[in-house]
This record gives C-alpha cells, structure tokens and sequence, in this order.
C-alpha cells in the first residue's frame, strides 16, 4: 500500500478564522458642503532668517522724497525749534519678525537716510577706479557721503580714500568691518607705483590713504606706506596727500617716517573716550598710544596737521568727551570730526543711541571754542570727510603761500647784501 505523502504546513498560515468585515455607513455630503482643509505643514525654524528680519530694511536707508505732510526735521529745524536743541524727535519703532515671534526694533531716523547716488559724475569716477584698478574706502565700507565726495561738478574736486596693504586687518576692534587675521596675504611690492600712476591718470586734488593694520609685519607696513606717498608726489606734485595710520604698535619711529614721506596731514583716529577705548578697540590699541602717534606726528615737521576722528552713540557721557577734547589740545591736534557709530552686523558692537544732530552741532562749536582749526561733527560725518577736506586743503595753500612769499623776501634780503 502506497504511503501518504505528508501534509506540509504553511508556518505563517493562521489557525484564527478572518476577522468579520465591518462596513462603515456611507454618508452622502451636500453639494455646498466644504470638505476641511488639509492641516498646513509646519514651517520649519530658521533661525539666521529670523535674525537677519531684526534688522534694518533697505528703505531705512533711502531718504524718500520729501512732502509737504511728512517733512523730516533737519539741524536748523531742531534748532529752532520751541523744545529746545536738545530736545530728541521721536524714533519710529516698527514690529518685525515672524508671526508668532514679533518684536519691536527702532528704525534709522530720519536724519541717517540718504539718497541713492545717480549723478554723471558719481557714474564717471566709478567707472575710472575699476578701470585703474583701485579700491577706496568709500565702496567697501559703504560710505553715506559718497554721494558728496564723488558727486560734485568737477573731478578735480573730488576726494577719495584709498585703502593700501590688502583687505584684511590683523586686529579686531568690535566696530570695524574689515576682514581679519593672524597671517594677511603678503604685500603687493608694486602697489606703491601703480597706485602713484592710477591717482596721478585719475587728476584729484585730494587724496586720503590708509590701510590696514599689519601687526605681522616688523614696522606695521610703514616703509610701504611712506613709499607710495613718495611715488604719488613725484608724479603729482601739486596733489595733497592725507594720511590715515595706525598706532604701528606704538614704534614712534615708523610714525616720523611715514610723516616725513611728503605727506600734509597726518590723521590717526582715537575712535572713542579712553574710558570706553578697551571695550571698543582691539586690546592692543590704546587711547594714551594714539596720542602719542599725534603728538610725535606733529613735531615731525614744521606746518604739519593732524587730525582724528570720533564716533557717537556708543555710551560715552559728556564729562568724558569734555576729557578727550581736552587731551586732544595738550598734544596740538588741528582737526577732529565727530560721527554717529552705526553696526555694521549683528556681530559687532550694537549702537547705545542715535545722536540728533543739534547735539552734533554742540560738540562742534565746543571744538572750534577749544580752539581746533576745524570740526565737522553731523550723523553722517566720517573720518575722510569732502567738507572737512575742502577746508583742510584751502589753509594748506595759504600756508604754502605764505611761505612762499616769506622765501622770496628772504632771496630779495640775501640779493641786496651782496650787492652792496
């Protein structure tokens, strides 16, 4: 009798019978019925976007046309006002944000708004630094008064601030912009003659040059920078030469060479009060050495003018801008300016107050009181200012012509006695 072949089993076959089907009711909607709308997805955290819509909006920066409704105070308004110089104008605040996280920032005043340069000459001079190759000062920093210091009706006219030694500094002052590190690129041994070459092609009157600080290289790039101050006098004599310096680490003897190269006005820039100083400049920086550096530059020659620069709006108090003038007289410093500090991004210092500019006028007439040759000090004001400059250059060429004269009358003194 054949054998039965065995049953195979299946190991996933369930003993359990089917579960019994339950049918749902079905329900008929209304033809007008709205079916729910699907549930939004969830938007994710972005935080950098987040952060970034704090800050101030395009239009911040743009001075709308002014209209007989919303006319915007100026200096001589505030001046004149019933409330008082000091008397502040309201700021505007605005909600920004995402929905569920606004918060309330204050927007520029009205007084730091500028209009968007369109002049020919602005387009002219613009086109020839990319054309000679240079780059300024006022376009890397985005400067407010490009508009007045490239705009005007005669090239000649115009200034410019040219940056020398690279684009990035080897100190970190928590208001500056510029790029930084231990080890910069080396420097360009031809910058100095093809800067000379380009500015003499571009015809400036006024020239201002600064540069980074370069603490990796053993005189700070004194010897590059008095170089092309040389150069730039060989090729254009009657150009004048202004001269925006670091501190060299307080080596005096490379601040006496770069002021021996030929320049007129020596510039270092004390950037606050000393109380503030450490808090706002790099550690090596020093209110006390940049003194120094004016007072060295001074003595270097005869007739020479130095000049620094302020920024407002970071917490100084009155009693300590009373002590910086003051200081600043002991060493003999001709010019100062005075400026509103803006954050350049929310990596650096914030800004503690916007300054009116009645209190900006104040602090300039206590300057010219003090006895400083010259003070420009408005929200817009920078440390190479076209209005400053101007000034600067006319009693330039009134000493140059008061020496001139005196020699002349020295030759005619020397040609009697020998004739007789």
């Amino acid at each position: 009798m054949a054998s039965k072949a065995p049953r195979l089993r299946c190991l996933f076959s369930s003993h359990t019978s089917p579960a019994p089907i339950i049918r749902q009711p079905f329900s008929r909607p209304f033809a007008t019925e709205v079916p729910d709308a699907p549930t939004p997805p969830r938007r994710p955290t972005t935080t950098f976007r987040d952060r970034l819509n704090l800050g101030p909006s395009f239009d911040d920066f743009i001075a709308s046309p002014p209209s007989a409704e919303t006319s915007t105070p100026t200096s001589f308004d505030l001046a004149s006002s019933t409330d008082g110089p000091n008397s502040e104008p309201p700021l505007r605040t605005a909600l920004v944000g995402p929905a569920n996280r606004k918060r309330q920032i204050t927007r520029l005043p009205t007084w730091l708004q500028t209009p968007i340069p369109t002049s020919p000459n602005y387009k002219r001079i613009k086109s020839d630094l990319r054309g000679l190759n240079l780059h300024t000062v006022c376009e890397e920093a985005r400067c407010p008064n490009i508009n007045d210091c490239w705009g005007g009706s005669d090239k000649s006219a115009a200034t410019a601030t040219i940056m020398l030694m690279g684009d990035t500094c080897t100190r970190g002052c928590r208001f500056c912009s510029v790029k930084t590190s231990r080890a910069p690129p080396p420097l360009d041994p031809h910058e100095p003659e093809h800067t000379a070459e380009a500015l003499k092609r571009w015809g400036l009157g006024y020239v201002v040059l600064t540069s980074v600080d370069r603490d990796d290289l053993a005189d700070g790039g004194a010897h590059h920078f008095a170089e092309t101050i040389r150069k730039i006098k060989d090729k254009a004599p009657g150009m004048l030469v202004e001269a925006l310096t670091g501190d060299y680490a307080g080596d005096l003897e490379m601040v006496d060479l770069v002021a021996g190269s030929g320049l007129d006005v020596y510039a270092h820039n004390v950037e606050t009060v000393e109380a503030l100083t450490p808090m706002v400049r790099d550690r090596r920086a020093g209110f006390r050495q940049s003194l120094r550096v004016l007072e060295r530059a001074k003595g270097a020659r005869e007739g020479m003018i130095t000049k620094t620069s302020v920024m407002l709006g970071l917490g100084e108090t009155e009693d300590q801008l009373w002590e910086m003038l003051r200081e600043l007289r002991k060493v003999d410093t001709d010019v100062v300016t005075f400026g509103q500090y803006m954050q350049p991004t929310k990596r650096h210092m914030p800004v503690h107050n916007y300054v009116t500019p009645a209190v900006f006028e104040t602090w300039r007439q206590r300057a010219l009181d003090m006895g400083f040759l010259y003070c420009a000090s408005g929200p817009l004001v920078r440390s190479s200012y076209k209005a400053g400059e101007a000034f600067i250059e006319n009693v330039i060429k009134k000493r140059k012509g008061r020496r001139s004269v005196a020699m002349m009358d020295d030759v005619r003194e020397i040609s009697k006695a020998a004739s007789v």
